[in-house]
């Protein structure tokens, strides 16, 4: 599928008007903390539990940014971190839960993620709680490359760090209020107090809104339409020099009106049923660390619970074919403790961790009349005797569906480090294992009646009640080895890595499984193996990867580089079995290939201007792979981009009284995307371009910002429903301003 290309023309007209590159900061003293410059502080980390206290030393390709750069390119989720960090891509399609990340050529579309998130150190397992509104964020790490030694399942791809505001380095009032185009709007208000030098608190409240941009043509509804409103409480408290405990407590709820989902060859949505999502979380973390005689240690205990409710017509058309309204109740314990140590050149770090998850999900499928006619009665009457005729005897019936999945896992892991002069040889290795089940029960009761030359010839009553228990044991291995060699303000490493990502079960099959049924009742299908159909393995692959940060000309160029070879086996695709199916399902593909290279590039000149450039490029394809149907050998995989690219450059001008004025042009392109392992259907490479201009100072900010300024056309998600293609489009173009206060001398009497 070809976009124009006009759009992407006068995108990359606009970037060589406005050259290279970055972000630039209020004051000359924090120049330093824009794109993967954070990295050059060497306190940049000491947040984070297990790395070292600067990641410029460390044998990972990481993107960090500050509190400065998240207000500076207005930052409210992952989303808009795309391209920012190179191969790294998350699209905004569907749903909040929809939440898929892709990260040099590996993602997950459905089922469990393939790249982790860690909020303040709390690890979140399951990416239905991913797509969350950011507020009063200090700082976003994004590491890409598998992190499975220290962090096991489901960071084969990467892992992203989310650390908030501390209220023990910043005391004082902090105000957000946002409005734009679309009736996009934003709000937010946090009060950060420290009543005592070893004591402190805070508590943030947030809001967002927007209509979305397109409506429903058959009844005018907006699809899209999402509210979020969020709260977060947190203490800080070190009762002595040796002892920190910190513990955040946090609630989300968002609402969501309507799919943005159109039909191939048409302009807007166009369906009859309802749709909206709806979900609620609530996550408890407690960090305490501990400075003992020669190590430290760290307990990370978190309590995460979400309830959400997915309704949708499936097959997004006017007719009354299917409808699904899923709800998911869940909740998980986790508990990582965490021993590290120094003696002279070396250091140690070990640890363990466990988890439980529970979860129940309720996921029944309505058949309405036009799918009754079309899915069943359509496959049945034509190879029935001349004269003979099957009919419903109701209008639409339900597949019903219900789950519980409590799964439980435990590790251990152990990384070694020794310095040799300007050497740093590490070695590290995790033993991960884990336990799934899964317990089902689908039901449906319903009738037809047969008919000869139009005269009833007897009733079949369809009363099925499938239920059963499955389970699944995963364990793996975990090694990684690196070399790093430091020379001043340089560090070049090489790394060979070994990620994981855990098997399990596809829940959304079973809709599909059910319909089987039927027409087995019905002498139309044959037997089918259940547990063949509903499990898919776990996911491997080995990650060869050369890199190295790098600074000269005294910090005014900073730039970091990687090269990477990724061998992965069994990779999990989402397909779906059939064209005229309600589910979709996880799948193995043999073996798969991934190269490609990254490079990020800051140039500081002068105080006033700024340059950065950060680019990734992939290169996956299906070395083996066969569908079933067709061997797809040497296919690019799908959703995965190969090319990134974020551009950005930014001029401060000195006013009066302490206030500046900041220009900063942007453009950010990414392409092409398959969207099917055939790769019939593709979005070539898509550039947009943005612009904020503000002025500032340190209590005060107002920015004025565009974003798609060229209100470039492209497609962020393809998928098929009873055998049609469904894409939905790109946001466009908009503009807002935001008004930012920062009020340090702010305190509660």
């Amino acid at each position: 599928m070809k976009l124009s290309k006009r759009p992407l023309l006068l995108s990359l007209a606009w970037s060589l008007l406005f050259p290279a590159a970055a972000v630039a900061l209020p004051s000359a003293a924090e120049r330093t903390d824009t794109v993967d410059a954070a990295l050059v502080l060497s306190e940049v980390s000491v947040t984070a539990i297990k790395q070292a206290t600067s990641l410029l030393r460390q044998p990972v390709t990481v993107t960090i940014l500050d509190s400065a750069a998240v207000d500076q390119f207005d930052i409210a989720g992952m989303q808009d971190v795309s391209a920012m960090a190179p191969n790294y891509y998350m699209p905004s399609y569907g749903s909040p839960m929809t939440a898929s990340i892709y990260v040099r050529g590996i993602g997950a579309r459905i089922d469990q993620p393939a790249v982790g998130l860690n909020v303040d150190n709390i690890p979140f397992l399951n990416k239905n709680s991913y797509d969350f509104d950011m507020a009063d964020v200090e700082r976003i790490e994004v590491l890409r490359g598998p992190q499975s030694t220290l962090y096991g399942r489901n960071t084969i791809a990467g892992l992203i760090n989310i650390y908030t505001l501390s209220p023990m380095r910043f005391q004082g009032l902090r105000l957000l209020a946002e409005g734009g185009s679309y009736a996009i709007g934003r709000i937010s208000a946090g009060v950060y107090l420290k009543p005592r030098e070893n004591f402190g608190t805070s508590i943030s409240l947030f809001s967002s809104h927007t209509n979305g941009y397109q409506h429903n043509r058959l009844n005018e509804a907006r699809c899209g339409e999402l509210s979020d409103v969020a709260g977060r409480w947190r203490v800080v408290w070190n009762p002595s020099d040796a002892v920190s405990v910190e513990n955040t407590l946090s609630a989300t709820h968002a609402r969501q009106k309507g799919y943005p989902y159109v039909l191939e060859g048409n302009d807007h949505p166009h369906y009859n049923d309802t749709c909206f999502y709806h979900r609620t979380g609530f996550t408890e973390g407690l960090t305490v660390k501990w400075n003992g005689p020669g190590f430290t240690m760290a307990s990370i205990t978190g309590l995460q619970m979400l309830h959400d409710n997915m309704t949708l017509d499936q097959d997004f058309t006017p007719q009354s074919l299917f409808t699904l309204s899923q709800r998911i109740h869940e909740w998980s314990l986790t508990e990582d403790v965490v021993f590290r140590g120094t003696k002279g050149k070396y250091s140690w770090l070990a640890g363990a961790f466990a988890f439980y998850k529970h979860g129940r999900m309720s996921a029944p499928v309505t058949f309405g009349q036009d799918g009754i006619d079309r899915l069943i009665l359509g496959n049945i009457n034509p190879v029935l005797p001349a004269g003979m005729e099957l009919r419903w005897d109701e209008p639409e019936f339900v597949l019903g569906s219900a789950f519980r999945n409590p799964s439980r896992g435990v590790a251990v892991y152990h990384r070694s480090s020794v310095m040799l002069g300007p050497w740093e040889l590490a070695a590290g290795l995790r033993y991960d294992y884990e336990h799934a089940n899964l317990s089902y029960d689908s039901r449906v009761n319903t009738s037809a009646t047969m008919y000869m030359r139009g005269r009833p010839m007897g009733s079949k009553e369809i009363d099925i009640d499938d239920h059963g228990r499955l389970s699944k044991t995963f364990s793996r291995l975990l090694p990684s080895v690196s070399a790093t060699f430091n020379h001043r303000n340089s560090a070049f490493f090489a790394s060979i890595s070994k990620g994981y990502k855990a098997g399990g079960f596809n829940t959304q099959m079973f809709s599909t499984i059910l319909q089987d049924k039927m027409m087995q009742v019905m002498g139309q299908a044959p037997d089918i193996d259940v547990d063949k159909i509903v499990s898919y393995k776990p996911e491997t692959s080995w990650n060869y990867e050369v890199g190295g940060h790098f600074s000269v000309d005294r910090g005014r160029v900073y730039a970091t580089f990687a090269a990477f070879w990724i061998d992965l086996r069994d990779q999990q695709v989402t397909v779906f079995p059939d064209a005229e199916t309600t589910g979709r399902m996880m799948a193995n593909a043999g073996r798969t290939r991934s190269y490609g290279a990254e490079l990020t590039l800051r140039y500081a000149p002068t105080p006033r201007w700024t340059f950065n450039v950060a680019y990734g490029y992939n290169h996956a394809t299906f070395s083996h792979f066969n569908d079933g149907h067709k061997d797809l050998s040497g296919n690019r995989v799908p959703f995965a981009p190969s090319n990134t690219l974020f551009a950005s450059a930014t001029w401060l001008i000195p006013v009066r009284g302490g206030w500046e004025v900041r220009l900063t042009p942007e453009v950010r392109g990414v392409g092409s995307i398959y969207w099917d392992e055939e790769n019939l259907y593709r979005q070539p490479f898509y550039a947009q371009a943005a612009f904020t201009a503000g002025i500032h100072n340190p209590v005060w900010s107002v920015e004025v910002w565009m974003k798609n300024i060229t209100d470039t056309r492209f497609n962020v998600f393809r998928f098929e429903s009873v055998g049609k293609s469904y894409f939905q489009s790109g946001d466009r173009a908009r503009f807002g301003v935001s008004l930012r206060i920062r009020m340090p001398d702010f305190k509660i009497s």
